[in-house]
């Protein structure tokens, strides 16, 4: 079982440009677990119960270089007894960057395909050739977004946090964090993701994942592509600047990946008007704090 270590916290935001009197909070789901971090801990916890009710002791999954999932993955698994094996996208490089150096030092068995084969990885053939590579195993997908892992997703949000906030703002990456929570708030408020992919496919990734759970008919959501700065995993000076700032004032950090991107999008959107006048708003810091320290490795100490 993945043991909580410690519960969320509620934290205020700074704002210092506020024209239609918002007040934004942030749940601190990133405090949950040391290395199982944010949204990652609660998409894991019905894989790990699944894992275990299926008689499974290895659990296989994918990711790139410098993956929170990885990562998270690793850590959950040692913590609940199984093995661990990664696939990771691109040729090994050595040192190992500081996500795949812990990810090995808590266990998990790394292994490396090419960027074609990778593309391939939910193929029903490129599942066969990694069982019969490595035996059985419980197939988590990469960034851990499945069914169970939406179930989990959806206790981020307790129904007195609904309640108290007209609205409700994730980073996105795949999809299931913000689909557990547009389950969980059943229209009571309004959920915003703010993707750090360019495009907008993931509003399509959404609706099915909601329309696999049987909450199609669900329509207080968008997913805002706008604050991307180019694309997954990238930045420019301006976001930098944001998230070292914020961490100045709010004495919060936040990675360049996901949440500096949502928090940047939050606090555009009360400049410009976005949320209605007096609302609660309420952002959750779904961790990826670890990717700070591969960041700066890549591009210099750019993040204090």
């Amino acid at each position: 079982m993945l043991v909580q270590q410690q519960f969320p916290t509620i934290d205020p935001v700074k704002l210092e440009v506020n024209p239609n009197n918002a007040a934004i909070d942030m749940l601190r789901i990133d405090k949950v677990h040391a290395q199982v971090s944010g949204n990652k801990w609660y998409k894991l916890k019905y894989n790990l119960l699944k894992a275990k009710e299926e008689g499974q002791t290895t659990l296989l999954t994918f990711g790139g270089a410098f993956s929170n999932h990885i990562i998270a993955t690793a850590a959950a698994a040692k913590e609940a007894g199984f093995k661990s094996i990664g696939i990771i996208r691109g040729e090994e490089t050595l040192p190992l960057n500081p996500t795949l150096r812990l990810a090995s030092f808590m266990g998990m068995d790394l292994h490396y395909v090419s960027r074609s084969e990778y593309r391939k990885k939910t193929t029903p053939t490129f599942i066969t050739e990694l069982e019969n590579q490595f035996g059985d195993f419980y197939l988590v997908p990469e960034g851990g977004t499945n069914q169970v892992a939406i179930r989990g997703a959806e206790e981020i949000l307790t129904d007195k946090l609904i309640k108290k906030y007209d609205y409700i703002v994730s980073a996105v990456g795949t999809g299931g964090t913000l689909t557990g929570l547009i389950s969980k708030a059943e229209g009571q408020a309004e959920v915003i993701g703010i993707s750090s992919l360019k495009g907008n496919f993931l509003t399509d990734e959404v609706k099915n994942w909601l329309s696999s759970i049987h909450k199609g008919h669900l329509t207080q959501w968008t997913v805002s592509s706008n604050y991307h700065f180019g694309g997954y995993a990238k930045h420019s000076r301006e976001l930098i600047a944001f998230i070292n700032n914020f961490k100045i004032e709010n004495s919060i950090p936040l990675d360049p990946i996901y949440t500096g991107k949502m928090m940047y999008g939050i606090m555009d959107m009360v400049a410009n008007r976005k949320f209605k006048e007096n609302s609660k708003v309420l952002a959750i810091h779904t961790g990826g704090l670890q990717g700070i320290e591969g960041f700066n490795k890549r591009f210099g100490k750019l993040i204090y």
